[in-house]
């Protein structure tokens, strides 16, 4: 794997790793790769990590393959070796915080990609999976006992009605036939700012009450989403195309109004349309039976599809 400078963390030296019997076994394993023999291209990685346990290539390659394989443990161990290298290359810092959050390690997670973000702010990647270890830490309420899961269920089913709103907003979210609190987690910030007299104020109304609770709109369907990217992601796993879902729906080369209402519904990445539904799309302004058709077909080309719709997750209808 040629190493980009661009995908490397600043701050720190280089390292050798120009020893001529790990490059051997590094290329021997490369191309068993490429011909699918994936047992002999762990072995092959293996004598070359250990002939320089300093090349980052078989370090990296070593790591996924291990991975891909089922042998997490000793992929979470190689790719902790591989990103102690100064400088710690993104690839591996975003695949060992993977690992890290599948054992539900998110403090790990999180630190690996903040030391990407550190570098690179802008990174579309590390930001993309900020969000998602930020979800998965609010998802672990998943996990509490029975008890506190009724608690916390009878809290969404309470009536918004419950609550101090003004009169402009009772009604907006009458109207809207947001009835609960659970239904408020279910839209987001923009849907409720298209609807006809919902202005700021309600907005900000709404924000706080829920921030209250620990609470924000659209956080119900944030998780969805979340899971349905592991889904797909699981479902792809040792196919060798898992690593398209990180690649930008820029690339698409979708038009206007398709990449518009994209950035509207924060979509980034391949997996984040996948996780998306046809109904969460159409429900962008402008968006419609073309837009779907032009995307639904970009996701084709790539053997993907639009998530199914859970007949529990339907939002909220205007009445």
């Amino acid at each position: 794997m040629g190493q980009n400078p661009l995908d490397m963390v600043i701050g720190a030296e280089g390292v050798s790793r120009d020893a001529a019997a790990s490059a051997k076994h590094l290329s021997a394993g490369l191309e068993a790769e490429r011909q699918g023999q994936r047992e002999r291209a762990i072995s092959e990685l293996r004598r070359a990590v250990a002939s320089d346990g300093r090349n980052n290539d078989a370090l990296f390659h070593l790591a996924y393959l291990l991975d891909i394989s089922g042998e997490e443990e000793e992929a979470l161990a190689t790719y902790e070796r591989l990103c102690e290298a100064q400088p710690a290359p993104v690839n591996g810092l975003l695949n060992l915080a993977v690992l890290y959050e599948d054992q539900g390690d998110y403090t790990r997670a999180e630190r690996c990609v903040r030391q990407v973000l550190e570098t690179n702010p802008t990174h579309w990647r590390a930001q993309l999976f900020m969000k998602d270890i930020k979800a998965s830490r609010e998802a672990v309420v998943e996990e509490e006992p029975d008890r506190d899961l009724m608690k916390r269920n009878a809290l969404l089913d309470t009536p918004v009605t419950d609550f101090e709103l003004s009169v402009r907003a009772r009604t907006c979210l009458k109207k809207m036939n947001i009835r609960t609190l659970g239904d408020l987690l279910k839209i987001t910030e923009a849907e409720l700012m298209s609807y006809k007299n919902f202005g700021d104020s309600s907005l900000l109304e709404i924000k706080k009450m829920l921030a209250t609770k620990g609470l924000r709109l659209g956080q119900r369907r944030e998780d969805v989403h979340r899971v349905a990217r592991k889904q797909i992601m699981d479902q792809l796993k040792g196919s060798g195309r898992e690593q398209m879902l990180n690649k930008s729906v820029n690339d698409l080369q979708l038009s206007v109004r398709a990449r518009k209402a994209l950035q509207l519904l924060n979509i980034m990445t391949l997996g984040d349309l996948a996780s998306h539904t046809e109904a969460e799309l159409m429900g962008v302004k402008n968006f419609g039976a073309t837009s779907l058709t032009e995307v639904t077909a970009k996701l084709t080309e790539y053997g993907l599809a639009l998530r199914a719709l859970d007949p529990s997750e339907m939002p909220p209808q205007n009445s």
